[in-house]
């Protein structure tokens, strides 16, 4: 049995989210039905390194499955794609050791959250960044930013439905960029809670607002508790950028 790791690449839009639901279409399921096709109707299960939402997009998203075939890397690329439907990519296949596992030997993700502020709707831009039409200060939300970085329990900036009870995580990294009307948010951590990045987000923009001040993140930090935080960001500005392994 030889074992695959992939990296693949989808836009979240068509997509009940990553992981299978019941009468849903799901990226999983997508992919799992190709895979069942070359493997002449076998079941073939793959793993991802985490799941994303529905409308939530992937650059670098990795999965692994295993395979009884040994077909070169390239030919595998090949052949997953040409059954793929055109909102899913896989961008590299490599052959990896037995024991490797996409989700649990994941040491850090990127994420990317883009809006844009234009005072009308871009119908183009609807389903990959989130349109916010009002005046935000930058320099305020970079100055919170500040606050959310290190090793923190992040029980206020997740979701209360968080199936895990370890809230503790490592963030390294926030960048906040302006380019013309779209703004960038980038963070780089060790992991992510469910719904993390996207209530970070519409915490950071309630700053840059005005409705809060930066030294509050101090406060929504220690009461562990999500009533406290903003409001969660849509889902179509949040892209899994890289996981790092």
């Amino acid at each position: 049995m030889n074992r695959y790791k992939c990296i693949i690449s989808y836009d979240g839009s068509g997509f009940s989210g990553y992981q299978v639901q019941p009468n849903k279409r799901t990226v999983q399921c997508q992919i799992e039905a190709v895979l069942a096709k070359i493997h002449k109707g076998s079941d073939v299960k793959i793993a991802a390194s985490g799941r994303t939402d529905a409308g939530v997009h992937a650059k670098g998203q990795v999965i692994h499955f295993d395979s009884p075939l040994s077909l070169p890397t390239e030919k595998w690329g090949l052949a997953i794609n040409s059954m793929l439907p055109e909102d899913i990519s896989v961008i590299s296949v490599e052959k990896a050791d037995s024991t490797f596992h996409a989700r649990f030997d994941a040491n850090g993700k990127e994420y990317r959250y883009f809006l844009y502020q234009s005072q009308k709707r871009d119908p183009f831009q609807r389903n990959y960044a989130f349109h916010y039409p009002f005046p935000l200060n930058l320099a305020l939300m970079r100055k919170a930013s500040i606050y959310l970085l290190g090793t923190h329990d992040f029980s206020s900036f997740c979701s209360a439905r968080t199936e895990v009870e370890d809230k503790v995580r490592t963030i390294e990294t926030i960048e906040i960029l302006q380019d013309g009307e779209r703004i960038s948010f980038r963070f780089i951590g060790n992991g992510f809670l469910y719904n993390m990045v996207r209530i970070l987000v519409g915490t950071l923009i309630e700053v840059g607002s005005g409705k809060r001040q930066p030294e509050e993140i101090v406060e929504i930090l220690e009461k562990k508790d999500r009533r406290y935080a903003g409001k969660t960001a849509p889902g179509q500005g949040l892209y899994l950028w890289k996981v790092f392994y």
